[in-house]
């Protein structure tokens, strides 16, 4: 089954949204072996969006548009689906009720506007929406599928879910046996990792495997075809463990695994206590753990100790450590983490210290250098980390080292790279 994704909105045209949804509907149909032959994006125009309709349709077997759904006077995409398919709206008694409730719920006034997204074209199978108000869209017609979600991404994920992707995958023609696996490494640069792992031909035996970068380490994602399911799988395991004895101490998990996800198992399972004192990280550390639910089970406190004399009058960092290293240094660090872990009571502590930028670099401390310190019953030390120049990455790498280092240090595994 060929595909193609339509995102439609001005918004995204000009650059004020990202376009995450074309790429989560790509991964998603991908993994149940439906081929995405191409996807677009377009404005808010009746002409151009219908136009888009009929040469996409042409084209693929199976069209996926999210955007224009809304009660505004710029949602104009189930219009051009009525005139598109020469259907008409009629009023469908439980989407009617799901937006009912969905006011219910929240305590707000039901508007006629609102009421009017329960209108929807003759022609289509309704999507029930339990995140928002406006339904989905399912058509089916000429050997054809047409699939019409809104724009906001946790309304269109739901659909997907629940949904588009099961019915989907009722009717996906698979004619073999694809796997993938995405391994997630951290504290490795992309490059090092792809030398680390040697000849890639010989450690694929002919499947595939891609090197996705971003700001947090590498999606290594591994794709293998077979005969069957179950020789599929092996031959899917048999590469991991190839890849596991060659960088597996730089492997934090999989799929989507989130590193603090990871730690957060670790320190449950050790029945362990954390706590974090941050500098240049501004508490963001603090926010990734406590993302997760649970998290008061093994996280005590977050101490954001910005300036020198937050350090020294909070964390009891010694004032002459700080005169005479500066607070920028391993010193420093790794006093923050004794202090959290002092003044909290708690197994751990975590110190972090650094120069984010654009400004505050000297001739010996540039841009990008973070100081990482990490204290427990038994040690107490501190690792230096040079980041780039851009402020705002540099916070995202120093979160996400300070919690490898945690992650490290729980598992044995040593930080010496």
């Amino acid at each position: 089954m060929k595909a193609h994704i339509i995102t439609i909105g001005d918004e995204i045209l000009i650059g004020q949204i990202v376009n995450s949804n074309a790429a989560w509907i790509g991964e998603r149909l991908t993994n149940i072996q439906i081929d995405v032959s191409s996807s677009s994006v377009v404005g808010d125009d009746p002409r151009q969006i219908i136009q888009e309709f009929k040469r996409t349709l042409d084209a693929n077997d199976l069209v996926l548009v999210t955007g224009g759904l809304g009660p505004t006077h710029d949602d104009v995409t189930r219009k051009c689906i009525v005139d598109y398919f020469k259907s008409q709206l009629i009023l469908d008694d439980q989407v009617l009720n799901d937006i009912k409730k969905f006011f219910e719920v929240r305590e707000r006034t039901l508007t006629k506007t609102n009421e009017d997204q329960a209108l929807v074209p003759q022609i289509c199978t309704p999507i029930r929406n339990f995140r928002g108000t406006a339904p989905g869209m399912w058509i089916e017609k000429d050997d054809k599928i047409f699939v019409a979600m809104p724009g906001v991404p946790i309304e269109m994920k739901g659909m997907m879910e629940n949904f588009v992707l099961p019915k989907l995958e009722t009717k996906s023609n698979k004619t073999k046996v694809v796997v993938r696996k995405n391994l997630l490494t951290t504290g490795i640069p992309e490059s090092i990792l792809f030398d680390k792992l040697g000849n890639l031909d010989n450690l694929l035996g002919g499947n595939k495997m891609a090197f996705l970068p971003n700001q947090f380490g590498v999606r290594m994602r591994i794709t293998v075809e077979g005969k069957t399911q179950e020789d599929t799988e092996n031959k899917l395991d048999e590469i991991e463990q190839k890849i596991r004895a060659l960088a597996g101490r730089y492997i934090y998990g999989k799929e989507n695994d989130l590193l603090e996800e990871v730690v957060a198992r670790l320190l449950i399972d050790r029945d362990l206590k954390l706590s974090v004192a941050e500098s240049c990280t501004g508490g963001l550390i603090s926010n990734r753990i406590t993302n997760i639910s649970g998290s008061s089970k093994y996280f005590e406190r977050g101490v954001i100790t910005y300036s020198n004399a937050a350090k020294v009058e909070l964390l009891h960092v010694d004032e002459n450590t700080i005169i005479k290293n500066g607070a920028v240094s391993l010193e420093v660090a790794r006093q923050m983490a004794e202090g959290v872990k002092a003044i909290s009571g708690c197994d751990i502590g975590i110190g972090v210290t650094g120069i984010l930028g654009p400004t505050g670099a000297t001739e010996t401390k540039p841009v990008g250098l973070i100081f990482i310190g990490l204290c427990d019953d038994k040690i107490c030390t501190a690792k230096e980390f040079h980041f780039g120049d851009h402020r705002l990455l540099n916070k995202d790498r120093a979160s996400q080292a300070a919690l490898e280092l945690l992650r490290r240090h729980l598992l044995g595994i040593p930080y010496d790279d």
